[in-house]
């Protein structure tokens, strides 16, 4: 029976729940649904680079040979042949990951998550990027803590910087490899002292590496894990290099911090999907990956050019970018007196779309800096999407 005039609900949220925003990059997303867009804003792969055969054979294979098992509830550490291949991958340059320091995750954005709740309390220091990801910004400032921001230039975070700050803090959060939202690699020597100041300070590293297979030359930087195994935490995903629907990507730390992950995810979702996690490992066992990823890479590389190419022909000189060896962005930086979100409504006006780039700064935000990214748009709509960019920047010179 259906109650007769009930008076509203009076939503008390809490504390945490009241600072909660929504991601600029998600809203805009939704503008960018629009097939007259010509959409630089998502940091999403290319559909083109989809295995959706390979995806739909090895579904048919594990429901097949093993449906029981891959409806069924799995480990919270996640399915163990997966797991072992993870750690094999990562047992290079003298390194030996084991599986029980592999926690797979539902997206690499819960591996955030769930590192902020186990390492962070409010008014905890936490170190970041001049300008960070906006996804572990948000996961992080869940839990309250106090952001640091540690300077970069074009070869990346500072070392330098971390060692007058860096007493004292929970964590330091870093992307090497063609950074979102810069496109900016961390150099060797860097690498190494960075990870040498870290271990110096007892200070736990992030070694987010989303994009580090995305190489355009086939050569990455070695990776900080393989340096210190037990003082940095590897983050991997299979978004970038497979698909992102299947949200699927993994833990790697020292085995005290992994346990207290997979409680942690215990509370929040008991497990990550077994049946995809049977069947990425169906698609990449036997070596998938290796004559997948170039394609990848091939095509990036394609519409990276196309984009820097483009950027030379229609943006004023006043305006400076950087030139990315790999990844999926591009960082463009306006003179100072332009507001770049100011800009964006003016470019949507245009049918063009891009991520303004102050949402990316834990403190003191630019507002003349926007991100691009390139891989979602061919060639000749990108050259046309800039060229209306350029024409809108130019007016405001």
């Amino acid at each position: 029976m259906k109650i007769e005039n009930p008076n509203p609900i009076q939503w008390h949220f809490a504390e945490r729940a009241q600072k909660l925003q929504s991601s600029v990059i998600r809203e805009i997303l939704k503008i960018t649904m629009r097939p007259e867009i010509i959409s630089f804003a998502g940091g999403l792969p290319s559909p083109a680079t989809f295995p959706v055969e390979r995806m739909k054979a090895a579904f048919d294979t594990v429901l097949s040979n093993n449906g029981k098992v891959a409806l069924q509830y799995g480990p919270t550490d996640g399915y163990l042949p997966l797991r072992e291949w993870v750690a094999n991958s990562l047992s290079i340059d003298g390194a030996t990951i084991s599986p029980e320091q592999v926690l797979m995750v539902s997206g690499s954005q819960q591996g955030l998550d769930l590192l902020g709740k186990v390492l962070i309390d409010e008014g905890s220091k936490v170190l970041v990027e001049t300008p960070s990801y906006l996804g572990a910004l948000q996961a992080f400032s869940v839990y309250g803590p106090e952001f640091v921001s540690i300077p970069t230039d074009d070869s990346g975070l500072l070392p330098e910087a971390v060692g007058s700050v860096g007493a004292g803090a929970r964590l330091l959060y870093a992307l090497p490899n063609f950074q979102n939202p810069t496109g900016r690699t961390l150099s060797l020597e860097r690498r190494v002292a960075l990870v040498d100041t870290c271990a110096r300070l007892g200070l736990p590293l992030i070694e987010d590496d989303p994009y580090g297979s995305l190489s355009y030359n086939g050569a990455p930087l070695p990776k900080m894990l393989t340096m210190n195994p037990n003082g940095v935490i590897y983050m991997g995903s299979f978004s970038k290099v497979l698909t992102p629907g299947i949200r699927l990507g993994y833990v790697v730390a020292p085995q005290p911090l992994v346990r207290k992950l997979e409680q942690a995810k215990q509370a929040t979702d008991l497990h990550t999907a077994q049946l995809t996690q049977m069947v990425v490992h169906e698609v990449i066992k036997d070596g998938f990956l290796a004559e997948h990823i170039p394609i990848i890479r091939a095509l990036y590389a394609d519409r990276c050019a196309a984009m820097l190419a483009a950027l030379t022909e229609f943006f004023p000189a006043e305006v400076s970018w950087t030139k990315p060896e790999g990844g999926m962005f591009i960082w463009v930086t306006l003179p100072q007196h332009i507001d770049s979100m100011a800009l964006l409504d003016e470019a949507i006006a245009q049918n063009v779309a891009f991520v303004p780039g102050a949402p990316f700064y834990a403190n003191d935000p630019q507002h003349n800096t926007l991100r691009l990214s390139f891989v979602t748009v061919t060639p000749e709509r990108i050259r046309e999407g800039v060229a209306k960019l350029g024409k809108l920047i130019a007016a405001k010179l």
